[in-house]
Formats: C-alpha cells, structure tokens, sequence
C-alpha cells in the first residue's frame, strides 16, 4: 500500500501522467459499443424476471437438514405445472421455490410433497401467492424516481459548477452506468428482481459522488485557465483526472469490500442467496462508475467545452507561444553551436566530422623507416 504513495505524488503533481483526456476517443468507441451490446441484448433477449413482475406462487421450506434443490424439483415435476422453477437456498437450513400461479389444490399437494421430501412437518412450509402488478407497480415508481433524479442532478450540477458542459458530463456517465449494467444482467440471463433496481438507483448515487470529486478539481485547475498560457483546458483537465485517480481507486475499493463480503462470504460461502441480487448488481456497478467517472464524464464534458469560443481562443493563444518558446530554443542551440565552431577556428582547430579522414600528413610515422632513411641519407 505503501508503494501507491511516490505513484500518487507524481500523478497529482504532474511528473507522471497518464493521457486520459488525449485518447478520449478510444474510450468513447469501447463506451458506444458495450451500450449497443447492452441495448442489443435488451431488444433480442427476453429478461430474466423475478416472481415479483412476473408473479406466481413462492414456497418457502424451514428447518430442513437436507440442502440438496433436486427433491424440490422432482416434487415440482410431479405436479407437472412448471417446466422450470427456481429453487434457491435460504441460509443453512432454508429454501425458496417459486413456480407458476398453482390452484389451491395443486399448492397443496406440493406443500405436502416439499415436507416429505424434506423431512419437515407441513406447519415448516408456507405458501404465497405473488401478483405481477406489484412488481410493474415497484417497476413504474423506479423509473419516476430515476427521472426526477437525473433531472434534478442536472439542475444541482449547473447551478453549483456554473457549466451545463459538466451536467452533461454526469449525466452521459450516470447513463452509461445504468445501460450496461442493465446490459449485463439481460445477456448473461441474471434474475431481476426489485432488489435489482434498488441496487442500480444506489449506484446512480455512488457514481454520481466520484464524478463531482473530479469535476471539483477541474474546475479549480481551471479557474484562471484564460490568465495563464502554460496548459490547456484539456490538459488541466487531464491533471485533474490524474490528480484524483488514486482517490477515486481507493474509495472505490473501500465501497466494494464490503460488498465482496456479502456476495462471496453471505451468497457463496453461507447459501443467503435473497443477497445475491443487491449485492451482484452493486459489485458491477460500482465498477462501472469508477470507470465511468474518469474514462466518461470528465472526457464528454471537455469534448464540449472545448466548443466554447473563449476556450478555443485561449488553446490557440497557448499553441502559438509553446511553437514560438520552441523556434527561439532552436535559434539559441544554433548559437551556441555557431560560437563553439568560431573559438575552435580561432584555436586552430578545424571543425571536423567525426569519424572523417584528416589527410595522409596527418597519420602517424611509422620508427623504422624514418631511421632507414636517415641512414641513407649519411
């Protein structure tokens, strides 16, 4: 843990970056195609749906030894009335069975077929009877509920960092979370139950807080972003994102531990599968929104306010003196490497390539033949 500090000095100072902002466009591609994967797999697939929006009869068996689902769905198949129940576990000594709408007889026989097959006395198995219009009642409010939501987080967002560009910027991520968790759940054939959309409205929320960490922080590197000409908005932008990463990744992994807990130690580990669908759908969510508020919502809302006049000025001001601060760096090199050749020539040094041929006068004598020809010479 130690380790991510150096890591998280650099990246908030700005020794070390990472170029989220320049390769916004790839992350906008993967974006659009996991949401038309997602909207595909809605429009094709038929979703997996919870008794509750489905209805049906719910049996519910307490006390048992046996944990096994199998004598619940031979009881099941002796009826003949559901080709396919559900049968899941309720802790360690309970289990859930859920069928068609059965009539008064046949929920009786099967309440009578579940004690013997788990030896239980009958009193230990009870039976209720769920109407489809609950669950399209609980399905009708979540979607009201999520529409004043995004309305009034747009509000919230405009009035409190002045720019629409950054409402539109939540709003894009806080979609995008929405669609492909949703995405997921239809391809992979997950049952959606109302827990299922309690826990994708607590996401909106969680993602929603990440976004403004980063939004708050690009708007105060941007805040005299005009009276400077060192950074761009795009890359104040960039160092804000960079600057919140480690923050974002930590909070992120403290929300999801105890999620991790509940989905593999409670559902996998201990049987409470009534867990599973809140839990399941938090652990993909909150996934979702941390990606989204780095790779999502801080890019779209540059991509727009990048169209902003005032901001095109200032990139372009800022373009035109790094390529004039880069020409005089060049000319002062020049310079430096024309004073260098005058003080060799004037020390009776030529300037020579390296690696050049100086000329035969200038290759070593070889000892012998000069004192041969010294010899010839007496």
């Amino acid at each position: 843990m130690l380790s991510m500090y150096p890591i998280g000095n650099d990246l908030y100072s700005g020794r070390r970056s990472l170029n989220i902002i320049g390769l916004r466009k790839v992350w906008f591609g993967i974006a659009l195609l996991l949401i038309l994967a997602s909207l595909t797999s809605i429009l094709v697939r038929d979703p997996n749906l919870g008794i509750e929006f489905r209805g049906g009869s719910q049996f519910t068996v307490t006390g048992t030894e046996v944990t096994s689902h199998q004598p619940a769905y031979e009881a099941i198949s002796k009826i003949g009335a559901d080709d396919a129940p559900r049968v899941s576990s309720l802790g360690t000594s309970g289990l859930r069975v859920q069928t068609v709408e059965l009539s008064d007889q046949q929920t009786q026989e099967l309440k009578e077929t579940l004690a013997a097959a788990y030896k239980v006395p009958i009193n230990d198995v009870t039976s209720t009877f769920v109407g489809p219009s609950w669950g399209q009642n609980i399905m009708s409010k979540a979607i009201r509920a999520m529409i004043v939501f995004m309305v009034s987080v747009s509000l919230v967002l405009m009035l409190y960092f002045r720019s629409w560009t950054i409402a539109i910027g939540a709003i894009g991520a806080l979609l995008h979370d929405f669609i492909i968790t949703l995405g997921i759940y239809w391809l992979l054939g997950l049952e959606i139950t109302p827990a299922t959309i309690i826990g994708i409205l607590t996401i909106m929320g969680y993602s929603l807080y990440d976004t403004v960490v980063v939004f708050d922080k690009v708007r105060e590197n941007t805040e005299h972003l005009t009276s400077q000409t060192k950074y761009t908005f795009a890359e104040s932008a960039n160092l804000a994102i960079n600057q919140t990463l480690i923050r974002s990744i930590n909070t992120s992994l403290t929300g999801l531990l105890p999620v991790i807990a509940v989905l593999f130690i409670g559902v996998g580990i201990l049987g409470a599968d009534t867990l599973r669908d809140l839990a399941l759908v938090m652990f993909v969510g909150m996934i979702l929104s941390t990606v989204s508020s780095i790779f999502i919502a801080a890019p779209l809302s540059v991509t727009l306010g990048e169209r902003n006049e005032d901001i095109k000025i200032h990139t372009e001001r800022v373009r035109k003196v790094r390529a004039i601060q880069s020409a005089s760096s060049n000319a002062d090199k020049s310079d430096t490497a024309a004073a260098e050749s005058d003080m060799l020539a004037l020390a009776g040094v030529e300037d020579r390539i390296s690696g050049g041929h100086l000329g035969q006068a200038a290759q070593p004598k070889k000892r012998g033949h000069a004192q041969r020809k010294k010899k010839r010479s007496k």
